[in-house]
């Protein structure tokens, strides 16, 4: 027997939302035996973009009944049943906090049709409810309604099932819950933890970090940890003693702090550190005298410009940095014309690769490339980014080409002074794998600010 469900919630902090709307549907597999579907008053206000999505506003919750009036019906429609919703995990969450805030220990085997759908249709181009059930011909209605959205569930769970020849799948997906099944030793660390991006440590017994990582949520991560089957998860949740955290204000001092701690530390429960990237870019002069821009694998021998983690995201740089500069394409390797390139021919090259365009000037711009997506060896600066509240900034320090360290400083600092720069930073190592991960994350990031020093 299933319960097949859709809950809309009010938004808000993780573990703070509210339930709006519910809707269940028993099914036998074969057919609905049996239904629930009500509007919640969550006793708190929803949230503008969630009234916008879903049209259910608070004067259409004022007189609905409250998540106690309407539990004991959710219990019997869900009873000897598995869970079955598109994002299971979201859904049970929800059910449990509620449940909890009763103190009632609610738990159902669930299974998520996110997750089937991903191993039983893998040809599907997006596993969205919406785009899902479009694609597969599934006609939906009330979207973003509990009712709709369980409805179109419905059917495709019908369609999962039939797919399902072998049965293991179903049988593999099934899981008991997530944050219902840990004890309540675990299930108080977790509420302790924030929603914000940072580093957690895991501590054994003897305060030992067995395990850190960053993540942009997290309590999130670390519930996600405790409520894993996985044999090595099992074998940490039984060593959980404490959980502390670092909030960074943004992913890449996370990042700087993940990877250099764990080549410190060495938590026993996490993966070797592997080299971060595999491909560089390069310069090397020409016959002609111009200065081209060249991907190699990478060599610690060696001295490059930046670096990355495969050679397509190398070749898609050196596309995207030979546009930007109006270099050339076959300068460059990325052509192989006899004559012009076909840049030169719709005016985005200016005939380095016929020799019409002055050398020195050509290799001015390479050099502006080098310095932007280098470090450069002469200049100073600081990699400025959110911190850990509205009133700081993160800040990484790069003196000629060298990173110095990291730190946060309010915004009245004046940080281009470099002695009071030293006030505030922890020293990181200069190695090649965090230039790696602070180049990357500029190429990706196009808000960070770049102060002089």
């Amino acid at each position: 027997m299933y319960a097949i469900l859709d809950i809309e919630t009010t938004g808000g902090k993780y573990n703070e939302e509210g339930i709006t709307e519910i809707a269940i549907y028993r099914f036998d597999g074969h057919k609905v035996v049996d239904r629930f579907i009500s509007l919640v008053n969550p006793e708190k206000e929803i949230q503008p973009f969630v009234v916008k999505l879903t049209g259910i506003n608070n004067s259409m919750l004022q007189t609905a009944p409250k998540f106690h009036e309407v539990a004991k019906r959710i219990v019997e429609i869900t009873e000897d049943a598995t869970l079955v919703a598109h994002n299971a995990q979201f859904d049970y969450r929800i059910l449990q906090t509620e449940f909890r805030r009763l103190g009632y220990d609610y738990q159902r085997k669930s299974l998520c049709t996110v997750e089937l759908a991903k191993e039983l249709m893998p040809e599907q181009p997006s596993y969205s409810l919406g785009k899902l059930v479009r694609s597969l011909g599934i006609p939906v209605s009330d979207r973003h309604r509990a009712s709709g959205d369980a409805q179109a569930t419905v059917k495709l769970f019908k369609m999962l099932l039939a797919k399902d020849t072998t049965k293991k799948i179903v049988q593999n997906n099934v899981r008991a819950e997530n944050l219902g099944q840990l004890n309540p030793k675990l299930i108080d660390i977790v509420e302790q933890l924030p929603t914000t991006v940072g580093v957690f440590y895991i501590h054994n017994s003897d305060g030992e970090i067995v395990y850190l990582a960053k993540s942009q949520n997290i309590k999130k991560r670390v519930n996600k940890i405790f409520a894993s089957s996985s044999k090595n998860s099992k074998k940490l949740q039984k060593e959980v003693k404490a959980v502390t955290y670092e909030e960074t204000g943004n992913e890449l001092i996370a990042q700087l702090k993940e990877f250099s701690e764990v080549k410190k530390n060495k938590p026993r429960y996490n993966a070797k550190t592997k080299r971060l990237f595999s491909h560089v870019l390069y310069t090397k002069e020409n016959k002609d005298g111009y200065l081209a821009l060249k991907i190699g694998k990478a060599d610690n021998r060696k001295s490059y410009i930046t670096s990355f983690s495969s050679y397509e995201q190398a070749y898609n740089s050196l596309q995207a940095i030979t546009e930007e500069f109006t270099l050339c394409t076959k300068v460059n390797g990325l052509s192989e014309a006899k004559k012009n390139c076909y840049n030169y021919s719709i005016e985005k090259c200016n005939g380095a690769c016929i020799e019409k365009e002055d050398v020195k000037t050509y290799n001015k711009r390479v050099k502006k490339a080098m310095y932007k997506y280098g470090f450069g060896d002469e200049s100073s600066f600081i990699i400025s980014d959110r911190g850990r509240n509205v009133n700081e900034r993160s800040g990484i320090f790069i003196k000629k080409g060298e990173i110095k360290g990291l730190g946060f400083y309010e915004l009245n600092h004046q940080i281009q002074n470099e002695s009071i720069l030293q006030t505030f930073l922890t020293p990181i190592e200069n190695s090649r794998d965090n230039k790696h991960l602070i180049q990357l994350y500029l190429r990706k990031k196009k808000t960070v600010k770049i102060i002089p020093v």
